[in-house]
């Protein structure tokens, strides 16, 4: 059996490793595009920051480790077309331009994404964020004093990650963002409102409903203009969201969303017979919304490769689903969500609830009290509860955790009130604060 797998990222070598332990005598092939394999894109922004210095601590496995398992990694080599009657792939090697052509019996896609470049005059002037060499590049130059004002595109995750983490290093930072608010597609609004005063009070510039149309320079001074504003910067960076690296796949018949994502079922198989997907290239089940979706997540990536390389080497284990879960933190606040926001109710037709409570995190004769806010989705009639935000200086994040459990155990909202949370004066109070988001929550 003769096994390619398109990608050696996250989903790939996820992949991969669980199909060698799975199928010990299988040929296994991965074809990656970079130089590396096994990045851990999600530590950029850290890298970027100045939280540590060395790149290969995001690089989880070598090429020459993973061969030693009998898995024949072929980094710099691009696969730039796919037969599916003839089941063959076309590469080209990146360092010396040949391009030839390779058989498989079954295929896996992981190639995962790239950064959406959008329609800006002289955008080649930004700096991106998704590769190691995206990151080297710009760990100096915000190690450069010279640059002082850094320009971010895009309020989603890596957005205001660099932004973030530029804030601390001493940088002024302004945010453009075409939306009306940050993280708009994960938060709602009653939540992005309490971290825009936090990013705004120490002194993060946000402009929304802001266009950006080009990035102009004029005697060593760079402008980025939008439909309203003309801001002086040092430096720009690009972070308006990923979409698939799917093209090489047209006229293949792969069902595909329209913004380019494989359609999978609950083991990874597309369409086509003996070609599977997983990571950032492909959809995946979301447990409240009932159907496929694109959520490009490090977590998702991870899990639906280990199920597909098991597939992969003829089992059948399916994807139990996801439910969005993420979490970001910006300056000194932590924010998490996980299942549907309020506007997915709204979008779904649900019947709904919701609500909106500030506490505080623990007791306050113990050092460290912070107000913290918890948002519930629920079911109107039945309670069950859909979705959950939380936000705050501290403790935000593991309590979403604790939701995600709730959402996948289907628990409702009394439930959560009487669910028995631990409780000393340094975590939590005797009703910690989703206990009391529960049982308000009629």
């Amino acid at each position: 059996m003769r096994i390619i797998i398109v990608g050696g990222i996250a989903a790939g070598m996820s992949a991969a490793a669980k199909l060698r332990r799975t199928d010990r005598d299988a040929e296994i092939v991965v074809y990656e595009k970079s130089p590396h394999i096994s990045f851990g894109a999600c530590g950029l922004p850290y890298y970027v920051g100045g939280n540590f210095d060395n790149v290969d601590r995001m690089l989880v496995r070598t090429p020459e480790k993973v061969r030693e398992t009998g898995i024949d990694v072929k980094i710099e080599h691009e696969v730039v077309s796919l037969n599916v009657k003839t089941k063959t792939i076309e590469v080209k090697n990146l360092q010396s331009g040949e391009v030839f052509t390779d058989n498989y019996d079954r295929l896996m896609i992981a190639t995962g994404a790239a950064t959406v470049i959008p329609p800006i005059k002289n955008i080649e002037k930004a700096y991106t964020l998704r590769s190691v060499e995206d990151g080297e590049k710009l760990k100096a130059k915000m190690q450069d004093e010279s640059i002082k004002k850094i320009a971010v595109i895009g309020a989603g995750f890596i957005g205001l990650e660099v932004a973030d983490v530029a804030k601390e290093l001493g940088k002024e930072v302004c945010v453009f963002n075409s939306g009306n608010r940050i993280l708009e597609n994960v938060l709602d609004k009653e939540v992005t409102e309490i971290l825009e005063e936090n990013l705004r009070a120490h002194g993060i510039e946000l402009y929304f409903n802001s266009m950006v149309t080009s990035i102009d320079t004029l005697d060593g001074k760079t402008k980025v203009i939008t439909n309203t504003d003309e801001v002086e910067v040092d430096l720009v960076v690009l972070a308006a969201g990923v979409r698939p690296n799917t093209s090489f796949l047209k006229d293949t018949g792969i069902e595909m969303l329209p913004n380019g994502a494989i359609v999978i079922d609950d083991e990874g198989k597309t369409s086509i017979q003996d070609i599977y997907a997983a990571g950032d290239c492909a959809t995946v089940y979301h447990l409240v919304k009932e159907k496929q979706v694109y959520i490009p997540l490090a977590t998702n990536a991870n899990k639906l490769g280990r199920i597909v390389g098991s597939n992969l080497g003829g089992k059948n284990e399916k994807f139990q689903g996801t439910l969005g879960s993420s979490c970001i933190k910006l300056l000194d606040m932590e924010a998490g969500a996980t299942g549907i926001t309020e506007e997915d109710a709204k979008n779904m037709n649900l019947n709904y609830k919701s609500v909106f409570i500030a506490d505080k995190n623990h007791t306050d004769y113990c050092p460290g009290q912070e107000k913290i806010y918890v948002k519930l989705i629920y079911n109107a009639d039945t309670k069950v509860i859909l979705g959950g935000q939380v936000v705050g200086k501290s403790d935000a994040v593991q309590r979403t955790n604790v939701l995600a459990t709730a959402i996948f155990a289907k628990m409702t909202t009394e439930q959560l009130g009487m669910l028995d949370l631990c409780y000393a004066p340094p975590f939590a109070r005797t009703w910690d604060a989703l206990n009391i988001a529960g049982n308000v929550s009629k």
